[in-house]
């Protein structure tokens, strides 16, 4: 009861910034029956029914890998996929055509229960970090167990969970059946927040398994859109998931780059939606000849300088046309780095920032074997992407090395399966429940 009442003071509090949003950008409209009350709509089956839940388009990605492998395993359970953004649910629903997808309940406690009352799991499965105290307590009462896959936790999360650890143990870890991490030192940081050993394994990163699965068909059909099979040797560089104020930097970056290298063509992918139109304005202002993603209607001649992919679930493709590449979030410090692990199992050779801490073993990993830069400014970014795009066989021996790593790091998908095997009941005695 306390926690709905936290809850829905911060809403109030944070209900005229919510509103603004709302109109900006047409964030938080949608699915607002789901969010609030938990009404949600999934076929009613004889099969017991394994729930999945991602963030956002990246987990959506990620189990776009692990739910094709858990339906192969058990074929016999129906499978359910929530995610909390709108960006998320629409790449659901485009990954998982067959299956029933929802919108994720907000942690009050009428709403999580009215959507577990709808869906009824034998089993949870959440991505990465996604943990609500009045959730997870629901699911203990209905005894069902929740399992935490790719799990991560950073050092600023464990530094703010020790302030409280009597109460995350209290209210997150004791309802968690299983965390299945990407690391172990991820491990060790909940083992000194108090979670017992018999809950913890370490089972790899599902991301490293679903790195190399290059669609040549997407990528052919996007090279064709965007004009790449128009140039006569082209060099794509792509920043891949930016934030601010990187889309600047690499805005300036380039076009620097592009008075020592004319062929230079730039492939921009903004990390979240609601700032395609504000780096749209950055890309117009730039003065270099481009094109968004979204107002191709017919495939162009030639690739212009810069090309926005102002869309969702196309980076994947993009990657398969980058030379060289960027991976943002990694440069003000303020949220970890994305991902380059799908880059490095395309043999894309990448620099990236200081700040990559979600991702902070795969960085370490990738700059060990020659496979990756690891930058600290925009300077050193230039230079990095500078000795690139001036040398083929740097680039061939990065891209290896870095699709060489990948190949050795996969199998975390199976390891994951093992870890929910453990917890769920042979499809016979499953039938029967």
């Amino acid at each position: 009861m306390l926690l709905n009442v936290i809850y829905l003071l911060a809403l109030a509090l944070l209900s005229p910034w919510l509103g603004w949003r709302a109109l900006r950008t047409g964030r938080y409209r949608r699915g607002l029956g789901a969010k609030f009350l938990g009404r949600v709509s999934v076929r009613k089956q004889p099969k017991p029914v394994a729930w999945f839940h991602a963030v956002s388009v990246g987990e959506v990605n990620l189990l776009g890998t692990l739910v094709p492998a858990f339906r192969a395993r058990h074929p016999d359970w129906h499978v359910v996929v929530s995610s909390t953004t709108d960006t998320g649910l629409d790449e659901a629903r485009r990954k998982f055509p067959d299956l029933d997808v929802i919108a994720w309940p907000f942690d009050f406690s009428w709403a999580v229960a009215a959507a577990l009352d709808a869906v009824k799991p034998a089993l949870v499965v959440l991505t990465e970090s996604e943990l609500w105290p009045n959730f997870l307590a629901a699911a203990g009462a209905r005894k069902v167990p929740v399992v935490v896959v790719n799990g991560r936790l950073s050092p600023r999360s464990a530094r703010r969970l020790s302030k409280v650890a009597g109460v995350a143990r209290r209210l997150l870890f004791r309802h968690v059946t299983r965390f299945a991490m990407q690391e172990a030192e991820y491990a060790e940081r909940l083992r000194q927040l108090g979670v017992p050993d018999a809950k913890l394994v370490v089972t790899g990163s599902i991301k490293y398994d679903g790195a190399a699965a290059l669609n040549e068909a997407k990528v052919r059909d996007l090279a064709a859109l965007l004009g790449v099979e128009g140039l006569g040797s082209p060099l794509v560089l792509l920043a891949g998931s930016t934030h601010a104020p990187e889309e600047s930097l690499i805005l300036g970056v380039c076009a620097r780059l592009r008075a020592r290298f004319p062929h230079l063509r730039l492939i921009l992918v903004p990390r979240h939606r609601d700032r395609f139109e504000e780096v749209a304005r950055l890309v117009e202002a730039s003065g270099l000849p481009f094109a968004r993603r979204s107002q191709i209607v017919a495939p162009l001649e030639t690739m212009p300088a810069i090309v926005l992919l102002d869309s969702v679930g196309e980076l994947g493709a993009a990657w398969g046309l980058a030379d060289v590449g960027f991976t943002g979030g990694s440069l003000d410090g303020q949220r970890g780095g994305q991902s380059m692990i799908e880059p490095a199992g395309y043999g894309v050779p990448c620099a990236f920032g200081p700040h990559v801490w979600n991702f902070k073993d795969a960085a370490k990993r990738l700059v060990e074997v020659g496979g990756a830069f690891r930058v600290k400014d925009e300077a050193e970014l230039e230079a990095a992407l500078a000795r690139l795009i001036a040398d083929p066989d740097l680039r061939a021996h990065m891209g290896s090395a870095a699709r060489e790593l990948v190949k050795r790091q996969q199998g975390a998908t199976q390891r994951t399966l093992a870890v929910l095997d453990a917890l769920i009941p042979s499809t016979a005695r499953a039938r029967a429940a």
